[in-house]
């Protein structure tokens, strides 16, 4: 592996005296003994489907909000049941809420307001008595039909069935942009199908319009409504057919009332600004066989909708459809292969679902924009890069970097034709950011890791530089605020004087550290296409971090006692006076905070200083020697985990698990990734600690099983032992396999630390590899043991850092009681870890 950052920045062991590398090359483990038995070499098995592993539901319970229903990879159509539930964002829950329709449009893991489920079908076997205006119309008064047991759901990649209580059971599939609904009803009778025109967050705008056709039973439509997490609007139409059964009679409802004489409606919002129910439905002469309904939406026109309907889905041929679906996702999904016979199989189907989750968004609206006319993809639901260059993004380079490419030019085709780059998108609409500019990670990562198919890289390099250089006025969407200041004074200071722009002017502290980190990326991407003075200068404002560190600054629990660490990063005013917030408002402690977007909001989003302390992915060389070196580093970053300040349910705390590795400790990584695994993550509707956030937590999973975890934007994986005997991911472009294999590997998860390595047959002592590992198909061998080793603890064997790492010069004591060095000098010997290794925490 290559030994540099930058083409002119040394590995950090290039910072170090001789005598320290000397030093940390004769650093041993607290114990000798290394556990090894002999385990014969296991491959992945040739006939494996990773396809009998995938569970959609999993996160369909306890904020979850994932999208269960079936569909295609980043498929447009997303089709499911609907619930009445207050954790419905993803559609679909879990939670014993009724179902109040089926609808096809969906993102998924998503927090906030509930996002899509626009024209969603319901049916009856029958109206009481025949007489239409007793069925029940309106949506919140038919959910008491809607409920159903768990065990009448059926959820599987590209295939959603469930049964209601009242015997009717719906069957969906998906293509690209269509999908279909299949009816079973239980009992004679002429069964009702309804479409209204709500959404899942009753945001409809304006005016919606719907037509019945008399003799066909299609129904068309469109309206207007809100994304869930940004500004504007967008209209949606739809176009919906039906087939196998005779159509009775055709009608249109508003509110409770119905009537088969009207054809067509407007319907506007109610008096008091709610929309008012309406739609329309189609009654049949029976209910002998299942009635398919083809549904298809776009954001074009309705005769677009029905070009997708009648293009995707010609001949209403349900197994047809769902086959090819099924098919799709197995060859998505076919370039990770495990080894699962020494497993327990819900291990397997963490990994593998965790994987599918990855790639239900992003999704492919290519050809599906009406605001500008380009050649180029147009791809939506980045919800939001915030939570999805960390992990989400950087793991879908690896397995299916043809789609990062169009995900790339999409991005890029957005700055051409609205000025910026966009941090969140969805709808068609601008997205609220949430901290810094995350595209400029997203493309340096892709740039730094050679996705090129088709990608302008001399205009995406603009688009950075725009981010970096200038201020939008309305950087509550895109870009950053604050520019005067932030290179002014290189920090952004608490409510902040900023006369170029408007946004929520909180965050200053986590801004200051993503804007630092985004100017990193920027840097990386310069340093490459030989943009010299952009190198220099990036780098240095990537040290802006610095600027609010304060290092008398005390942290104290809610009950006032002091956790004995001092030095964090704290806000400061215009003036360049320190503002104060307590370290742990916004962490997992605090239940009284909102830490969101709030105007008065706090100074960090969604996370506490405590957490944004570690949040220097590119110079954690000089982050550890500003907290008090590698064993002041380690137990800090303990006490985080330890006490429960931070909270693996959101992406900030992704990185952190494997943080040590830059300690000179990836054993502490490996057994840290264990905690989480799978005491915050397993196979069952409320196995996921949080919102899944398109995938974010499926991939931080994925990545930590498969034991290579990024440092995004960085060309750098973190190793750790895979969770099965063996992995091999291929690579779609290049065709060749690359391979990790743990020998002395144990179930019982008890040799989880690495004793030495091979890479390519040679000894191998680096705690991390680069992109090559997967492009070029390397091979990983690692002897596992149960005790830690000295394996990638050098200063030589540790990943990049912008900066030195020093005070790497100690050694692993057999037994004693951990010490904590703080930055005034003062020893305090109060805190012991229970979650350290065998042995004993680094020798102060």
């Amino acid at each position: 592996m290559p030994d540099t950052y930058l083409p002119s920045l040394n590995h950090a062991a290039s910072h170090v005296a001789h005598d320290a590398v000397q030093a940390a090359s004769n650093w041993v483990s607290g114990s000798s003994s290394t556990d090894l038995t002999n385990s014969a070499a296991v491959g992945a098995q040739d006939d494996f489907d990773a396809l009998q592993y995938v569970d959609p539901l999993i996160g369909s319970r306890n904020g979850g909000n994932v999208f269960v229903g079936a569909t295609l990879p980043y498929g447009m159509a997303k089709a499911s049941a609907d619930t009445n539930s207050s954790s419905n964002q993803g559609g679909f829950t879990l939670d014993g809420n009724p179902v109040t329709g089926f609808s096809t449009m969906h993102d998924s893991g998503t927090g906030g307001q509930p996002s899509l489920g626009n024209f969603p079908l319901f049916a009856y076997t029958t109206c009481p008595s025949g007489v239409i205006n007793w069925c029940t119309f309106p949506k919140k008064s038919r959910a008491k039909y809607g409920y159903f047991n768990q065990k009448d759901v059926i959820a599987k990649p590209g295939l959603f069935n469930i049964t209601l209580k009242t015997g009717i059971r719906v069957e969906m599939t998906t293509t690209e942009r269509a999908s279909l609904i299949r009816f079973n009803f239980p009992q004679a009778g002429q069964p009702l199908i309804l479409q209204d025109l709500s959404d899942l967050g009753d945001t409809r705008q304006d005016n919606a319009t719907i037509n019945v056709d008399a003799k066909s039973g299609r129904i068309t439509g469109n309206a207007r409504f809100q994304p869930s997490f940004g500004s504007g609007t967008f209209v949606l139409h739809f176009c919906t057919d039906f087939n196998g059964a005779e159509i009775l009679d055709t009608g249109i409802f508003a509110d409770s009332r119905a009537s088969t004489e009207v054809k067509n409606m407007t319907i506007s919002r109610s008096i008091n600004g709610y929309p008012l129910p309406g739609g329309a439905f189609v009654r049949f002469k029976s209910a002998d066989q299942p009635i398919t309904a083809r549904v298809a939406t776009s954001f074009i026109s309705e005769e677009r909708a029905c070009e997708h309907a009648e293009g995707e889905i010609s001949d209403y041929n349900f197994e047809r459809v769902s086959g090819e679906a099924t098919a799709i996702w197995r060859r998505k999904l076919s370039p990770i292969k495990i080894n699962t016979d020494r497993v327990d199989e819900s291990f397997a189907r963490n990994f593998y679902s965790g994987i599918y989750r990855t790639m239900v968004n992003p999704q492919n609206y290519t050809g599906e924009n009406p605001l500008w006319k380009s050649d180029e993809p147009y791809w939506d639901s980045f919800y939001c890069l915030w939570d999805s260059f960390r992990s989400q993004i950087p793991f879908l380079v690896i397995i299916d970097p043809t789609s990062v490419a169009q995900m790339v030019r999409s991005l890029i085709d957005t700055y051409v034709h609205l000025g910026w780059l966009p941090d969140c998108r969805m709808s068609l609409c601008k997205g609220l950011t949430q901290g810094g500019s995350n595209a400029d990670n997203v493309l340096a990562d892709a740039y730094l890791k050679n996705i090129t198919e088709g990608i302008d890289w001399d205009l995406g390099y603009e688009a950075v530089k725009k981010d970096a250089d200038e201020e939008p006025f309305d950087w509550s969407v895109n870009g950053r605020g604050g520019m005067d200041s932030w290179k002014k004074l290189g920090y952004i200071p608490v409510q902040d004087f900023d006369v170029k722009g408007f946004g929520t002017l909180t965050r200053s502290v986590s801004r200051t550290l993503e804007y630092s980190y985004n100017d990193f990326c920027i840097a990386s991407m310069a340093d490459r296409m030989g943009h010299g003075d952009d190198r220099e200068k990036y780098l240095s404002s990537s040290s802006n971090w610095r600027n609010l560190y304060r290092q008398d600054q005390k942290s104290a629990f809610f009950n006032g006692t002091d956790t004995g660490f001092r030095g964090f990063f704290e806000p400061k005013f215009l003036n360049q006076t320190w503002a104060y917030q307590n370290p742990l408002n916004c962490s997992n402690l605090d239940g009284q905070s909102s830490c969101s977007l709030q105007n008065n909001g706090p100074e960090t989003f969604e996370s506490s200083l405590w957490e944004y302390g570690f949040f220097v992915p590119h110079d954690q060389g000089t982050l550890i020697n500003t907290l008090g070196g590698p064993d002041a580093f380690v137990r800090r970053l303990n006490f985080l985990h330890d006490q429960n300040i931070t909270y693996i349910g959101n992406e900030p705390a992704f990185l952190t698990v494997f943080q040590y590795h830059y300690a000179g400790r990836p054993a502490l990584s490996a057994r840290r990734a264990h905690f989480y695994i799978p005491s915050f993550f397993s196979p069952d509707p409320a196995g996921l600690p949080g919102n899944d956030d398109s995938g974010a937590m499926g991939s931080f999973l994925a990545f930590s099983m498969m034991g290579l975890f990024p440092n995004p934007g960085q060309d750098v994986y973190l190793i750790i032992p895979p969770f099965f005997e063996s992995i091999e991911i291929t690579h779609p472009q290049t065709g060749r396999t690359a391979k990790v294999r743990n020998i002395n590997f144990d179930p019982q998860y008890r040799n989880i630390y690495i004793q030495k390595a091979t890479l390519n047959g040679q000894p191998y002592r680096k705690s991390w590899v680069d992109h090559k590992f997967f492009t070029e198909g390397q091979e990983l061998v690692l002897t596992l043991g149960r005790r830690e080793s000295d394996w990638g603890t050098r200063v030589q064997d540790l990943p990049p850092s912008l900066g030195p790492y020093l005070g790497f010069n100690r050694t692993f004591p057999s037994n004693r009681t951990s010490t904590r060095i703080v930055d005034t000098g003062v020893v305090d010997t109060t805190y012991k870890s229970e979650f350290g290794h065998t042995g004993a925490d680094l020798n102060v």
